[in-house]
């Protein structure tokens, strides 16, 4: 059976342990196809590459069996953070249905190969990576250990992320509304190190979303801006497949804001369920 894409978000997990098994031609052409028609509601060009593991000499020392990775990479344009995060989670959320695991490795890779394998340019940078494969039927020691540090399978409470019209007033799920679903899409979003960035304000038919910094940028940008993409392509995503469509906008609503809280972007709904 199909999974809806709430289920598919719900039910996945990082996986880092690959049972070794190369992806058939079918596979791998439906990824490479699907990424190339990849865009973002931010209009930051993304390039994707396959990229064969032992070809480039590529690896991950928290990754077992991965024999593929699929990489891309961006100009440093506005919202480039953002765009990728959008984009590659996309990426990632339709390996997942076809039953391919995937992580997403920012830090834990030999980037020098992995910039040298895509052509990174002076303006560019490869913000993500992540190896594509079949899962193991069992997770390495190493893996459940990484995932029992970061608490994996654990996140933010609903009402700690979410907020209704100002950050003073936590919003209970029961009271999210048509917006409920898109928010736990949300709060289950992978983020770097499982630190869970995003905050959101619902005020109406408006979404106001935030960034609480607790990572500094690099010369690869904000990567946790990376993290607030997947978070967007998690809420947009959600709503689009309940019938709900709407906008991306950058008007700050001004809102008294909590220490290292960044305002992002906003999402308006414009259409009513079909």
């Amino acid at each position: 059976m199909t999974q809806s894409i709430k289920e598919l978000i719900l039910n996945r997990k990082s996986t880092r342990t690959f049972d070794g098994t190369p992806l058939n031609d079918e596979e791998r052409d439906s990824i490479e196809l699907y990424s190339q028609t990849l865009s973002n509601p931010f209009d930051v060009p993304i390039e994707f590459k396959l990229l064969d593991a032992k070809e480039h000499n590529l690896s991950s020392p928290v990754i077992i069996g991965a024999n593929l990775y699929l990489a891309a990479k961006v100009t440093k344009v506005k919202n480039f953070e953002i765009g990728f995060g959008y984009s590659f989670e996309q990426a990632c959320l339709f390996a997942e249905s076809m039953g391919i695991g995937t992580v997403i490795l920012a830090g834990t890779l030999s980037r020098s190969t992995f910039e040298k394998a895509m052509q990174v340019k002076d303006n560019e940078v490869m913000p993500a990576v992540t190896p594509i494969g079949h899962p193991a039927p069992k997770r390495s020691i190493r893996e459940t250990l990484m995932r029992k540090g970061i608490k994996a399978d654990e996140r933010i409470p609903f009402e700690q992320l979410f907020f209704s019209y100002g950050f003073d007033k936590p919003l209970e799920k029961e009271e999210a509304g048509i917006y409920s679903d898109a928010l736990e899409s949300v709060r289950w979003a992978p983020s770097a190190a499982n630190k869970q960035p995003w905050r959101v304000v619902v005020a109406g038919n408006k979404v106001h979303f935030y960034e609480k910094k607790t990572v500094k940028e690099s010369s690869l940008g904000d990567v946790q801006k990376v993290d607030i993409g997947i978070a967007l392509c998690h809420f947009d995503v959600t709503m689009q497949e309940a019938g709900y469509f709407g906008r991306f906008f950058e008007e700050d609503p001004k809102l008294p804001l909590p220490a290292n809280t960044e305002y992002i972007v906003s999402y308006e709904r414009i259409e009513e369920r079909l």
